[in-house]
């Protein structure tokens, strides 16, 4: 059995979907620690009554955590034991509970890990992605702009990056990172991992976009998105595109130059676009 130490922050990870991916230990630990601290506590109250438990709950969300945070602390100063659990999978990556962590680093308090399911480790060990090397960016921002932004600092990684997203954003999300990134990068959508409908789709960025626009079934659920990192083939191309812009852009009017180099180097106008323009800054343009 498990040793609850007095005074104590648990962080506990929980189930994604599958209820059999819970550990022994995390069932432990959630039968005798004095408090859940529960991102949502109806959704955890339904966990803890499926394995037979009642603990008392307290919510700890996004809105609330900064004001509770206090009292939290001095519960574990007092010497109780808490629990720190989310929705889904581990607390903390995409969730809530940095403030609490932080405070209790100043105040070099013990916390323990109870580790088990991650969507974002999931996905990554079947996508069939580089894993040697990988960078968490989480939920990107829900505006282009904004969204795209984010990927143009991202473009030069040479890590596979790993997103989460919602469905109803994952056709536009899927564009902007052929424009960004270019259609020919390899990537992977997994869908409801470890649930009934869980789907993975493997493909270069271009075909996943065209099947998301097409596969409604694509649309939903709780989604993972992973894309391969930057390749040295990817950078040769590049300094392709710019020695063939630096040539015809002095010459030739923006529209024809993009069209010629296109021809020249086969990338996609898109992306030719967004280079000269980028470019033009730094040439004199006819």
């Amino acid at each position: 059995m498990q040793q609850i130490l007095p005074g104590t922050l648990y962080v506990v990870a929980t189930p994604i979907g599958n209820l059999g991916d819970i550990s022994p230990r995390a069932v432990e630990v959630l039968t005798q620690v004095d408090l859940v601290l529960a991102e949502d506590t109806r959704h955890t109250a339904q966990l803890l009554r499926h394995f037979g438990l009642s603990r008392p709950m307290q919510s700890l969300h996004e809105h609330n955590e900064r004001q509770k945070m206090e009292s939290v602390v001095q519960r574990l100063q007092e010497g109780q034991s808490i629990a720190l659990v989310s929705d889904a999978g581990t607390p903390l990556v995409s969730d809530p509970g940095f403030p609490l962590l932080r405070r209790m680093r100043e105040l070099n308090m013990p916390v323990v890990a109870v580790p088990g399911p991650c969507a974002a480790i999931a996905a990554l060990s079947v996508a069939g992605l580089p894993t040697d090397r990988f960078v968490f960016e989480g939920f990107l921002p829900s505006r282009r702009g904004a969204r795209q932004t984010r990927l143009q600092s991202l473009a030069a990684d040479a890590r596979t990056l790993v997103f989460y997203e919602s469905g109803k954003r994952l056709a536009d999300m899927l564009e902007d990172l052929c424009l960004v990134f270019g259609p020919l990068r390899e990537a992977a959508v997994a869908r409801e991992l470890t649930k009934l409908y869980e789907s993975l789709y493997r493909g270069r960025l271009g075909e996943l976009a065209q099947q998301s626009s097409s596969d409604p079934n694509m649309q939903r659920g709780e989604l993972v998105v992973l894309v391969e990192g930057r390749s040295i083939a990817e950078e040769e191309q590049d300094h392709d595109l710019d020695r063939v812009l630096s040539v015809l852009l002095p010459v030739l009017p923006l529209s024809q130059a993009v069209k010629l180099a296109c021809a020249l180097t086969g990338l996609a106008r898109n992306q030719v676009y967004k280079r000269a323009t980028d470019l033009h800054k730094d040439i004199d343009l006819p």
